[in-house]
C-alpha cells in the first residue's frame, strides 16, 4: 500500500492583481481630484489627491472635509465595482480558469501552471500587466507564496523570491490582517507588525485568540491561513436552486443565494469540513438552438463569509456578467440575453477539516448564533438596514452622537476615552427619545401667533404653546431656555446649516429639545 504524499507547508506560488482605490475608480471620480467613497458616514476609499490632503480610510466625513474642504463624496456602488472589474477577470480567464476573486479590485490565480506554460513567472507577470493596461485599467501585479502575501506584494508591483515570504511580510502592520478584534489587543501588547506577530509562540496565540489567532499567526509566518491538509474527493457538497420559470431579475436570485448559502454552511458543518473558496455557478436560459450562457467565479471564502456576504458576491457576479455581455454584443440587456437565469449553484472548493469553535458552558454560545440567523433572515427579507446596532458617535446633535450600523457591518471606530471635542455639542444628560429625523412642530405665543427668531437670536415673543405637527397634540409650555446658536459647515455654502436650539418643559412633565431653522420649528429630541 503506497503512502499518501506529504503536503508541503509552503503555500503555492500565487499571482495577485490589485487595482488601487477601486471603489473611487468605479464611481468615475477623477484620481487627480480630492474624492472619497462613503458608507454610513465613514470614508472607505479615497483618491491619491485626497490622501495627499490627509484623508484616510475610516475617517468620519466631517473630519475628512475639514482636512480637504474641496473633497467630493460619493456613495459606494458595489455593483459598479463588479462591472468595472470584469475586464480584469476576462484577462485572467485567458491564463487559467482557476482564478479567484477576493473582492472587486483584487483577484488572484495559482501561478505554477501558467508559469510552466508561458515559460516562467516573469513572462506571466509581464503579459498580465500589459493586458490589463491595454484594457485601460491601472493595476499592480504581485507574486509571492500564498494569496495573502501576493495581494500585499501587488501594492508595490513586487515579485517575492520563493521561500522569503515571511521576511517580506515582517514590516507590514497587523492592520493588513483586517481582523480589528484581534489587532486591537495585539496593539496594546506592543505587537504592531507581522514580524513581531510571527515571533510569538503558536500555542500562545491559539490559547489566547482561538481560531482567528491561529490563522493570523500562520499568515504572518508566510503560510496559508489554514493548515495545508486538503481532503480526498468525497461526496458532492454543492447546493443549487433551479428557477422555473427563469428568474428575470437579480433580487430573486440574490434572495435564493442567501438561502443557498445557509444550506451550504449547514452541509459543510454536518460533514465536518470547511471550504477555502466558494465557486458561484450561474446558468442563463438559452433560446431555441442556442447554448446556455454560464458564469463561473471562484470567491475566496476561508470559512468567514456569512450567508449575506455570499449573497452579495452573487449580486456582484451577476452585475459583472451583465456588463460583459453588453460589451460583447454592444447592446443593452435586461438580463442575460434577455432570457433569465435557470440555475444557481454554490460549490465549496478546496475542502479542509473544519477548525471548529470552542463552545461556551451550558450552550452559552447558541443564543448569539440564533440571533445572527434571525437578523440575517430579516435583512434578506427587508434589506440590510432592517436590523441595526447602536454605537457611540461624535457630533453636535443627539442623532449624530448615536450611530446605527447595519447588523454584520463593522461599527465606527471607537472614539476612545477622550474623544475629539465638539464645540456646541449637546451636554449630558442624553435625551431618551431621539427621532431619526427631526419632527416638524409649531411654537406659538399667548396670542396664538408663531414665535420667530431673528438673525441676531432675538425671539419675537415668549413661547407658550407647542403643537406637534404629526399628531396635532397641543402642549402648554411652562418654562423654556435659549436660543443657543449652532452653525455648521459655514465654509461650504451648499451644505451650510445655521439653526437655533431651545429647551422647553411642558405641562405633561416632558422636556423638549427644539430647533429653529429657516423659520421652521422641529423637535430634535425628548427628555421623558
Amino acid at each position: 500500500m503506497s503512502a499518501r504524499p506529504a503536503v508541503s507547508a509552503v503555500p503555492d506560488r500565487a499571482l495577485a492583481v490589485w487595482c488601487p482605490d477601486w471603489p473611487v475608480v468605479a464611481v468615475g471620480a477623477d484620481p487627480d481630484t480630492p474624492a472619497a467613497v462613503v458608507v454610513k458616514g465613514l470614508i472607505v476609499a479615497s483618491s491619491s489627491a485626497a490622501r495627499a490632503e490627509g484623508v484616510r480610510r475610516g475617517q468620519r466625513t466631517r473630519d475628512a472635509q475639514r482636512l480637504a474642504p474641496g473633497l467630493l463624496l460619493y456613495p459606494r456602488d458595489e455593483a459598479a465595482e463588479a462591472r468595472a472589474f470584469e475586464p480584469v477577470l476576462t484577462v485572467l480567464a485567458d491564463f487559467t480558469p482557476r482564478f479567484e476573486v477576493v473582492r472587486p479590485g483584487l483577484a488572484a490565480l495559482p501561478l505554477d501552471g501558467p508559469a510552466r506554460y508561458f515559460g516562467g513567472e516573469d513572462l506571466v507577470v509581464r503579459a498580465i500587466r500589459d493586458r490589463v493596461g491595454d484594457a485601460g485599467i491601472g493595476a499592480g501585479v504581485g507574486v509571492a507564496d500564498g494569496v495573502f502575501a501576493a495581494a500585499l506584494a501587488a501594492r508595490t508591483d513586487t515579485r517575492v523570491v520563493p521561500g522569503r515570504t515571511a521576511e517580506f511580510l515582517a514590516s507590514f502592520p497587523t492592520t493588513v490582517l483586517d481582523l480589528p478584534d484581534l489587532v486591537e489587543p495585539l496593539s496594546r501588547l506592543g505587537v504592531q507588525t507581522l514580524g513581531r506577530l510571527a515571533e510569538l509562540p503558536a500555542d500562545a496565540m491559539a490559547g489566547r485568540f482561538g481560531a482567528d489567532g491561529v490563522a493570523a499567526h500562520r499568515l504572518a509566518r508566510g503560510l496559508d491561513a489554514r493548515p495545508p491538509a486538503p481532503l480526498r474527493q468525497g461526496p458532492d457538497l454543492s447546493v443549487e436552486a433551479v428557477f422555473d420559470p427563469p428568474a428575470d431579475g437579480s433580487e430573486r436570485i440574490v434572495f435564493a443565494a442567501k438561502a443557498l448559502a445557509d444550506e451550504l454552511h449547514a452541509v459543510l458543518a454536518q460533514a465536518g469540513v470547511a471550504g477555502v473558496r466558494v465557486a458561484v455557478e450561474i446558468h442563463g436560459s438559452a433560446g431555441p438552438g442556442a447554448e446556455p450562457e454560464v458564469s463561473y467565479r471562484l470567491w475566496r471564502h476561508e470559512g468567514l463569509l456569512s450567508s449575506t456576504a455570499v449573497a452579495e458576491r452573487v449580486r456582484w457576479q451577476l452585475s459583472g456578467w451583465q456588463a460583459k455581455l453588453q460589451a460583447d454584443d454592444q447592446g443593452p440587456h435586461t438580463f442575460v440575453a434577455d432570457q433569465g437565469i435557470t440555475r444557481l449553484r454554490l460549490i465549496p472548493d478546496h475542502l479542509v477539516p473544519a477548525r471548529g469553535v470552542q463552545p461556551g458552558l451550558w450552550g452559552a454560545d447558541e443564543a448569539p448564533d440564533r440571533i445572527a440567523r434571525a437578523a440575517e433572515r430579516l435583512q434578506a427579507m427587508y434589506g440590510p438596514n432592517a436590523v441595526t446596532l447602536p454605537a457611540d458617535g461624535g457630533g453636535r446633535s443627539p442623532a449624530d452622537q448615536g450611530v446605527r450600523t447595519p447588523y454584520g457591518d463593522l461599527p465606527p471606530p471607537d472614539p476612545g476615552p477622550e474623544p475629539a471635542p465638539w464645540p456646541a455639542a449637546l451636554p449630558a444628560p442624553a435625551p431618551a427619545d431621539v427621532p431619526r429625523e427631526p419632527r416638524p412642530a409649531e411654537v406659538a405665543d399667548a396670542t396664538g401667533n408663531p414665535v420667530g427668531v431673528s438673525g441676531r437670536l432675538r425671539i419675537s415673543a415668549r413661547p407658550v404653546l407647542l403643537t406637534l405637527s404629526g399628531t396635532g397634540e397641543r402642549l402648554r409650555i411652562l418654562s423654556w431656555a435659549g436660543p443657543w446658536p449652532l452653525a455648521e459647515r459655514w465654509w461650504e455654502p451648499g451644505a451650510a446649516v445655521r439653526r437655533a436650539r431651545f429647551q422647553a418643559v411642558t405641562a405633561d412633565g416632558r422636556a423638549w429639545l427644539l430647533i429653529v431653522q429657516d423659520g421652521r420649528w422641529f423637535v430634535e429630541a425628548v427628555y421623558d
